[in-house]
């Protein structure tokens, strides 16, 4: 008997789930449901560490794509736990009615589902079509209040992302004409591992056109300026859970697409250098979120802004290149998908029991739900990049590479790490400390989550195994 891809499983899992979730009218046991798909998934997930399948057609699974695979599944579970919670509170509020959560937790699934193609495809158009699919799925789950806004930001959404989702199917079918000289135009044209082998015979030309297309398509996104509009307005008002898998993780897979381009562009020695174009959009995206978070009124829209400035980052780290900044950039993915996410599960148990996302209604958090509050403050002062978190770490190597590299550059980088930092931290000042208002009641939904993914955090920045140091300087040189 054949040993059944895990590949398959890792699909096949959340594909099941999210049939069988549309299925299930009773939420409480949709959300258990939905966990256990999430927490299967992620053990499916582990064991491609140990039982790394042949690459197909289809399917891939190198250095590159097998951690964020694992991330994306921890990070899916650990939410679905919150979101179980989260959504039965809000139903007994009223806020949410049984009616509009009958297909929730089946499009979490599917968003679970679209994403994890994505990361494993070894085909551009499956991964065009991954991408799209966690398009449509998270549409419908930011239009979930049904409140004119919360519909206002799902169109916005599905618009704007259209678009870029457009730009990058252009970009990709550029990228086949390309190849079809050299490669013929069957599957081949298609599969990644086999571009990799034969682009350096392409023709630059048309890989140059298609970079610019992919750059700005998949950037849309990523969140890059100036292509974020819908990204503040989709956090402020979907469902809270989806903010945090959303930041922690979209971004991440349209950021993984761009590198994959980007590898491309590298083999074949005679194209456009991307990096420059990357660091471009980086630094033009950290310094219009840095700037814009002083005036936000939004406790969501604030930290959709904080999105949008590490995705810069991150985006800026991978332009500049080399084993350095691509380590820096690799890690910083890692501890701002684990960041984000607790601090956005922080954001919806503060929210929840003030019963408001405005900023000045929410005060004294430290003291009148410290678990909450310290939650918030832990997550902040790891954000920002204080020490001992991991994302200090991160920062001080993408810094320093970049004095040591491009020293003009290194100014706007620093000028708006420092600003975000200036922002968060005043914004945190009243949230979390001073006298408390509103509610008092106890928080309903789960904090656990959160403290975990801080916890991480916090480890990375103390000590990183030597196995996963060697890991992500295996992946630094695969992406050139």
């Amino acid at each position: 008997m054949l040993p059944v891809n895990p590949v398959y499983v890792i699909l096949a899992l959340p594909f099941l789930a999210a049939f069988g979730l549309a299925a299930v009218r009773d939420h409480w046991l949709a959300a258990r449901l939905n966990s256990l798909a999430a927490g299967l998934t992620l053990v499916a997930s582990l064991s491609l560490f140990t039982d790394r399948p042949e690459t197909t057609p289809l399917f891939l699974v190198d250095d590159f794509n097998i951690y964020l695979v694992a991330l994306t599944a921890f990070v899916s579970f650990t939410t679905s736990l919150f979101s179980a919670s989260y959504i039965e509170h809000e139903i007994e509020i009223e806020r949410l009615k049984p009616v509009f959560v009958r297909f929730y937790h089946s499009m979490y699934q599917a968003f679970v589902f679209t994403m994890l193609l994505a990361l494993l495809a070894n085909n551009l158009g499956v991964l065009w079509v991954a991408v799209e699919g966690a398009t449509l799925t998270t549409v419908l789950m930011v239009s979930l209040y049904r409140t004119p806004a919360a519909i206002e930001a799902a169109w916005k959404y599905f618009i704007l992302c259209g678009v870029g989702i457009a730009l990058a199917l252009f970009g990709t079918i550029l990228i086949f004409l390309a190849a079809r000289p050299v490669m013929g135009g069957g599957m081949p044209a298609m599969t990644w591992s086999a571009l990799m082998l034969e682009i350096h015979r392409v023709s630059p030309d048309l890989l140059n056109l298609a970079f610019v297309f992919i750059l700005i398509g998949y950037g849309t996104k990523v969140g890059l300026a100036p292509l974020h509009a819908w990204l503040p307005d989709a956090h402020a008002e979907g469902p809270t859970p989806i903010s945090a898998v959303l930041s922690g993780l979209l971004l991440n897979v349209a950021l993984y697409a761009v590198l994959r381009f980007k590898m491309l562009m590298t083999a074949n020695g005679q194209s456009l250098a991307p990096g420059p174009l990357m660091m471009v959009m980086g630094l033009a995206s950290l310094l219009l979120a840095a700037f814009m978070l002083y005036r936000r009124r939004d406790i969501k829209r604030l930290f959709a802004y904080s999105s949008i400035e590490h995705m810069g980052i991150i985006t800026f780290a991978f332009g500049i290149g080399g084993p350095i900044a691509n380590f820096a950039g690799l890690l910083h993915m890692t501890m701002h998908s684990l960041t984000k996410s607790a601090i956005f599960i922080a954001v919806g148990l503060a929210t929840q029991v003030k019963g408001t996302q405005r900023i000045s209604e929410i005060r004294g958090l430290t003291v009148s739900h410290p678990v909450i509050g310290w939650g918030l403050v832990a997550g902040v002062l790891a954000i920002v990049g204080l020490p001992p978190f991991g994302i200090f770490l991160s920062e001080f190597l993408l810094v320093t590479t970049t004095f040591a590299r491009e020293p003009l550059l290194a100014l706007p980088l620093v000028l708006g790490i420092v600003v975000a930092f200036g922002a968060l931290i005043l914004r945190l000042q009243s949230l979390a400390f001073g006298e408390p208002t509103g509610s008092m009641a106890p928080a309903a939904s789960s904090a656990f989550p959160m403290v975990l993914h801080l916890i991480l955090v916090l480890v990375a920045g103390i000590w990183l195994p030597e196995p996963l140091v060697e890991w992500f300087q295996a992946v630094a040189r695969l992406l050139g």
